[in-house]
């Protein structure tokens, strides 16, 4: 699915100007690292044009997020740093309030949600802040925060929807117009709305200050996509999120600010399914040699998918990299079946000698690798005299799983995909 920007209302929030976002790459100078940007000749023969990736997944606390939430805290007077400061996240945003909170000497509390992934609750708590976990979606704790705030006086830093974060978030857009100055095309996943804003914002106004233009794609989860819906009615709206394995980006309603920078200045939304994703976080293993976390893969996921038309030297922005390696675990495997190279065949067989070694002769004449065997006599519409032949085998991509499929259907049995 793709959403092309309306026209933008009249009375629109302006992004930050050029020199906001100059102020906030002078007053991160030193705390923030330069992250790399790293030429994917994978993606580039795929796509037909220069392909880099920004390797903010490498940045300290392994996201974006510390640009944005280091500068707002920065720009706190002495009175607000006594009250404290109070954020909600999934993770990424919540380990940047924190180590910029204990870098000046501020008390944090960071509300999270259930189930949020290891590493990021363990690091947050490391960096000194107080964390309390709730809800099963940001959106939760997001109510607690700003109800904490209330009744504590603590400063309320939001993940996304302030004129600071935005301002902080799009330093890495400076920082691509001087890696890459010919840049044409910056693919950023979008989850509120604040990276894309400040990257957007940045971009725009520094090509247009050197005569030139540069297309910005912003990039979904399909099952918490609420900018679509927010775009298509001129104003944001909040969307029933399902599960994704992009918990970084799954918000059911667009900041109000990012929003109306977004329809001012962003060219195009696409979405990209779970499939998707998996298969990017697969391929920037193998092919980049990157790890990354689900949300920071979308915008190679739209590249793969081919939701991004090539027009010149294109930048995807690798936001985070911050994943649980049991959900890592789970996420190749996915990505493995979902490219074709991995698949789990369930096969009714006679019962008598001889059937599994005919199936397995099949399989290796097909070129296939048996990874796991089970066999079983029960199973829910078995006849008396059969059996289950369950087998996960490797294959090398789309066709040969077709060819394994059909040399076995040639023989005779009736394999079922059975989805992971």
């Amino acid at each position: 699915m793709t959403t092309t920007m309306p026209p933008a209302a009249p009375g629109s929030a302006a992004a930050p100007s050029l020199a906001d976002y100059e102020d906030a790459a002078a007053a991160l100078e030193g705390v923030i690292s330069r992250t790399p940007l790293d030429e994917s000749q994978h993606l580039t023969d795929l796509l037909g044009v220069p392909v880099h990736l920004k390797l903010e997944n490498l940045q300290r606390t392994g996201s974006f997020k510390i640009r944005g939430a280091t500068y707002r805290l920065s720009r706190l007077t002495e009175e607000e740093r006594a009250r404290g400061v109070v954020a909600a996240s999934a993770g990424n945003h919540a380990q940047g309030v924190a180590l910029a909170a204990k870098a000046l000497g501020v008390p944090a509390t960071i509300f999270m949600p259930l189930g949020v992934p290891v590493p990021k609750l363990l690091a947050t708590r490391g960096y000194g802040a107080d964390v309390i976990l709730e809800g099963s979606t940001v959106e939760t704790p997001l109510r607690m925060a700003a109800e904490f705030a209330e009744r504590t006086g603590a400063v309320f830093i939001h993940p996304f929807d302030h004129p600071d974060i935005i301002a902080g978030q799009g330093t890495l857009g400076l920082e691509l117009m001087d890696q890459l100055p010919d840049l044409d095309t910056v693919v950023v996943g979008i989850g509120g709305g604040g990276l894309i804003a400040g990257v957007a914002g940045a971009v725009k106004a520094r090509a247009a200050a050197r005569g030139r233009a540069v297309r910005v794609i912003g990039v979904q989860a399909e099952n918490s996509a609420a900018y679509p819906p927010s775009l298509r009615a001129g104003h944001p709206v909040d969307v029933a999120t399902t599960p994704t394995i992009a918990d970084g980006i799954a918000v059911a309603r667009p900041g109000q600010l990012p929003f109306a920078i977004v329809r001012d200045l962003v060219d195009e939304v696409v979405t990209v399914s779970d499939d998707d994703i998996a298969r990017a976080l697969l391929v920037l293993l193998e092919r980049a040699k990157q790890v990354v976390e689900p949300a920071g893969a979308v915008g190679v996921a739209a590249i793969l998918a081919g939701k991004v038309v090539p027009t010149g030297p294109t930048v995807s922005i690798l936001s985070g990299g911050n994943i649980d390696p049991l959900l890592l675990q789970r996420v190749v495997a996915h990505g493995l079946a979902a490219s074709g190279r991995y698949m789990t065949l369930r096969i009714p067989l006679p019962d008598r000698p001889g059937q599994l070694a005919r199936v397995s002769e099949l399989l290796a004449a097909a070129g296939a690798n048996v990874m796991e065997v089970l066999h079983t006599r029960h199973g829910q519409g078995l006849q008396i005299d059969e059996v289950f032949l369950q087998l996960s085998v490797e294959t090398r991509g789309q066709e040969h799983r077709a060819h394994v499929i059909a040399v076995l259907e040639e023989a005779g049995y009736a394999p079922t995909v059975i989805r992971d």
